[in-house]
């Protein structure tokens, strides 16, 4: 095993490629609050960006990035969502990085951190497709992994003590922050296990094949960079299909004219591409002009009818045609097909409720929310579905169920509120019911 230089000893330029990226990172945070139209609402360290700015600038969102805007990849590792997710984030690079670059070298470190940042962001759209993402985070896990494998494989012109004191180190900061993401909700884990592991597999190859040989080491990052093309190519197979037809909804908040005359103008010109169909048939279904999303969603179907995710939004698109018999066939084909769809169970109890049968409604509900699926709203209609029928604990327990998992929603504490009221509970009634206004007006 080929002895690795002594690290922290830099011998080039005093301007670090560190540094570079920390100045990057830094300016375009600065860039985006200043265009923000309040940036003086930043000197609240937890103050976040909306969304729609954040999408703007180049988050990572899967709708778009499994449409093609596969730049997202790169662009969202520049970008953060607060004074504090940036402060955070650069204080680990300011450490982590100066370390990886005096071990590996300024263009080694470089490609390390874009390979495991992109790494990162595969593995955000790959398990949260739905989610936007932004932050250095991934490919500052992904330089704790490459250092990790390195100090852990590697031979080193120093003491062994000092290596396992940085290696523990090491391991404390990746253990440690993994173990915080998955205690709180909005940190995308998925991207930091993604960087880390790339990282590790990166680190350990570099240690054991091309310690010092350029070409070696120009070879195991090649391959890494063709792995990770494949893998972008797999998680376009996997998740890209639903999420292309889901586009016209992430697209439509940003502009609405200019999204679905993409999408008609793309119907019209592949009118064999069932995507092409489904994906016009979402946006239809956002703008609420019902009778074409129905259209466009049976001409899809007619292509490719094994489709369970439209077959499922055809569905909910009688539904809000008002017609239930219809739906509910939409459901029960779904089921022919996959007898364990918690999406047709979780119809089914959308077309029992509305058909008045409550009963057989929370009996749906109670199968969707005990089969895998990552379905919002379970809850909050079994909820709706007890209240009716005036079984007042249980609704609140539904409803508390669904804050639990969802998060807070103005509807979900307006329908808390009546529940409380219709125990007699008053005071915690008013609660929810300000609490609902309060999220309404956005404070």
């Amino acid at each position: 095993q080929p002895v690795i230089r002594r690290p922290w000893v830099r011998s080039h330029s005093s301007i670090s490629l560190t540094q570079i990226l920390f100045g990057a990172n830094v300016a375009v945070f600065l860039a985006m609050m200043l265009s923000s139209g309040d940036p003086l609402a930043f000197a609240n360290p937890t103050h976040e960006f909306s969304p729609q700015v954040s999408i703007h600038y180049g988050a990572n969102f899967g709708p778009l990035t499994l449409s093609g805007d596969w730049w997202r990849l790169l662009t969202y590792m520049f970008l953060h969502g607060s004074l504090l997710h940036i402060g955070f984030n650069m204080w680990c690079l300011w450490d982590l990085g100066a370390l990886c670059e005096s071990l590996y070298g300024r263009w080694t470190y470089a490609a390390v951190y874009v390979i495991t940042g992109v790494a990162g962001g595969l593995a955000s759209i790959g398990w949260n497709p739905g989610v936007w993402s932004v932050g250095a985070s991934a490919a500052i896990f992904g330089l704790a992994g490459a250092l990790i494998a390195s100090f852990y494989l590697g031979e080193f012109s120093l003491p062994g003590i000092a290596i396992k004191g940085t290696l523990r180190s090491l391991l404390f900061f990746a253990g440690f922050n993994l173990l915080f993401g998955s205690m709180f909700p909005g940190i995308d884990n998925s991207a930091h296990v993604g960087g880390l592991v790339t990282g590790l597999i990166l680190g350990a190859l570099i240690a054991r094949l091309a310690a010092h040989d350029a070409w070696r080491r120009a070879s195991v990052l090649g391959v890494m960079t063709l792995a990770l093309v494949g893998a972008g190519w797999g998680v376009s197979q996997w998740r890209g299909g639903r999420m292309r037809m889901a586009r016209a909804s992430g697209a439509l908040d940003l502009n609405p004219g200019d999204s679905l005359q993409r999408l008609e103008s793309r119907a019209r010109k592949d009118p064999n591409s069932a995507p092409a169909h489904f994906g016009l048939a979402q946006a239809y279904f956002t703008n609420q002009q019902f009778s074409q999303a129905e259209a466009e969603f049976k001409r899809g179907l007619e292509l490719q009818p094994q489709n369970s995710d439209a077959r499922f939004d055809l569905g909910i698109t009688y539904l809000n045609e008002r017609r239930p018999d219809e739906a509910k066939a939409e459901f029960t084909q779904i089921l022919v097909q996959d007898a364990k769809s918690a999406d047709a169970h979780y119809g089914l109890g959308l077309v029992l409720a509305e058909q008045g049968n409550d009963e057989a409604a929370v009996e749906e509900f109670k199968t969707a929310a005990a089969l895998p699926s990552k379905l919002s709203g379970i809850y909050y209609e079994m909820g709706r579905s007890y209240t009716k029928l005036k079984r007042y604990d249980d609704a609140i327990a539904a409803f508390s169920k669904e804050r639990e998992q969802s998060g807070d929603a103005p509807e979900l504490e307006s329908a808390l509120a009546d529940a409380y009221q219709a125990k007699g509970m008053t005071q915690q009634a008013q609660e929810a019911r300000d609490k609902a206004a309060k999220l309404k007006s956005g404070q």
